[in-house]
């Protein structure tokens, strides 16, 4: 089973992950965590590249680099362990290309899709959980945690785009599950097992 975790940043899905790792494994489940962009050591340079406020990285090479990237994860590290019949969770996969580039950069979901249909190489997720939060709220949280990198400073209209992106993909992609992430940590994760073991 393949279940990624998407929402703006500072919305709490890689705790969320974390819990359910924990959950999963006393339940006997073999579970692989991984990340985006990132999960094996080329795609974490090509992520060091891409969130580095050094660069300013043009829409379409940015959307090109990021399925680079994913192209290689899925290769090396996701479908060796699906084939394997681990559980897979990841922060962040095909959804966020579409919200970030295809709405926040406004290069479209068709455009999106097309260059990254190469690098998903058949992979598409059983469940995909939406960590839905006001931009402001997403924005605030984040900044008081750390520095920002180049995306999580790209200003509150890019941001805004992107979780109305997010919004827009829940509301017809069937494995996407729309969580509230103001709720508390012990409310959205009991949301999530609930899900899982309904439907899988």
């Amino acid at each position: 089973m393949f279940i990624t975790f998407e929402g703006p940043d500072g919305s709490g899905k890689s705790t969320q992950m974390e819990l359910l790792k924990g959950f999963l494994k006393e339940k006997g489940y073999d579970v692989v965590i991984s990340r985006e962009p990132g999960g094996c050591p080329l795609s974490e340079e090509v992520r060091r590249l891409l969130l580095d406020p050094a660069y300013e990285v043009n829409p379409v090479a940015e959307a090109l680099l990021y399925a680079a990237a994913r192209a290689q994860h899925v290769a090396e590290v996701i479908r060796p362990a699906l084939s394997a019949g681990k559980m897979v969770l990841c922060d962040r996969f095909i959804h966020s290309s579409l919200a970030y580039q295809g709405y926040g950069r406004g290069l479209g979901e068709e455009l999106v899709m097309a260059i990254n249909r190469p690098a998903l190489q058949g992979v598409w997720p059983d469940a995909t959980f939406f960590f839905d939060l006001s931009v402001s709220d997403a924005l605030l949280r984040k900044s008081a945690q750390k520095e920002l990198d180049r995306l999580e400073s790209a200003g509150e209209d890019f941001h805004g785009r992107v979780i109305e992106g997010f919004r827009s993909l829940c509301a017809k992609m069937p494995e996407m599950v729309r969580l509230d992430a103001s709720e508390t940590v012990e409310k959205i994760q009991q949301k999530i097992r609930t899900t899982i073991e309904l439907n899988f």
